[in-house]
């Protein structure tokens, strides 16, 4: 143990080539650092919540022996732990001097509407018991009072009154993003209706229009990953077009996805049993997709078919 270390606390072992980067997110209770935590989960961080300070370099130690290892850990603190005082500086002062490049995010709103999430989430305030007349307002009074000097150290504050979800989540990803749009990525899954619709579609093109290859004795035991079943599917009339509008509407709806923050999407190809028209135009579709690049409407496209070999 490093006796010089701030509390006798060892110091993280960090690699000078390609420092870590940890970013304390705090403040009010209901002021967003839940779906704070969650943006930057989807930007790449690792997040830990309410972890004690204790174990902070210890987490960022084994973060380095990760593989691949772990350099960007985004750290909830707020009034909620029974570790969390409201004081920071022994914290950031031993990251610091182990190299670790620090910033302290602190989310604020204004009281009336704090009140009134609390009242829409019907819970509690952390503080509210502990407060003389054991009323919201005293708990939020006794919080700002606990986390003025966090605020007054913090790098970014962010005042999420007037915000919407959406508007934090560009705020927060211009601040803590690599400068690059975050990833969008799609799975494109076939599946057959007789075995249901899939529950976690955000869109569904209905394929079963097609003729069905089923009904040809030398293509009903083959599936759409075949090659000449793929081609029958694919040279039928309206094949083309459909498919070509479901690329178009694809890139309507992403873009879209990215502006709302969104950053997963499925797409659902339905026939009637998932075998051979569904899983001939998901694999287009997929080579479709990927083969634009830079272009198309996603970062990461994978193809999966879910009822494939159930008949």
């Amino acid at each position: 143990m490093d006796r010089g270390s701030p509390a006798g606390r060892s110091q993280p072992v960090v690699n000078a080539d390609r420092p870590v980067e940890v970013v304390i997110v705090t403040g009010l209770s209901g002021a967003g650092r839940g779906t704070a935590a969650r943006v930057l989960e989807d930007l790449g961080w690792y997040v830990a919540d309410n972890l004690p300070p204790d174990l902070i370099g210890r987490m960022v130690e084994l973060g380095q022996s990760a593989d691949p290892p772990i350099r960007k850990f985004a750290l909830v603190m707020d009034v909620r732990s029974r570790f969390f005082t409201g004081d920071l500086s022994a914290v950031l002062e031993q990251l610091r001097g182990a190299g670790v490049r620090t910033r302290v995010l602190f989310l604020e709103a204004s009281d009336d509407v704090l009140i009134r999430r609390f009242g829409f989430a019907r819970r509690r305030h952390p503080l509210q018991s502990e407060s003389a007349d054991g009323t919201l307002s005293a708990g939020l009074a006794a919080e700002r009072t606990r986390l003025a000097s966090v605020k007054t150290a913090a790098d970014v504050v962010i005042d999420t009154t007037a915000l919407s979800v959406h508007q934090l989540h560009r705020k927060l990803e211009e601040a803590y993003g690599d400068g690059t749009p975050t990833a969008l990525q799609l799975t494109i899954q076939s599946f057959g209706f007789k075995y249901g619709v899939p529950l976690d579609a955000d869109m569904v093109f209905d394929v079963r229009f097609l003729p069905n290859p089923h009904w040809v004795p030398e293509l009903r035991e083959l599936t759409g990953q075949d090659a000449v079943v793929s081609e029958y599917v694919l040279s039928r009339p309206g094949a083309d077009d459909y498919l070509r509008t479901c690329r178009h509407l694809l890139d309507l709806t992403t873009d879209g996805y990215r502006q709302e923050g969104k950053r997963y999407m499925t797409v659902a190809v339905g026939c009637t049993g998932g075998k051979h028209r569904s899983v001939a135009l998901a694999e287009a579709l997929g080579e479709l997709l990927g083969a634009a690049g830079d272009a198309g409407p996603a970062d990461v496209v994978r193809v999966v078919h879910r009822d494939l070999g159930r008949e």
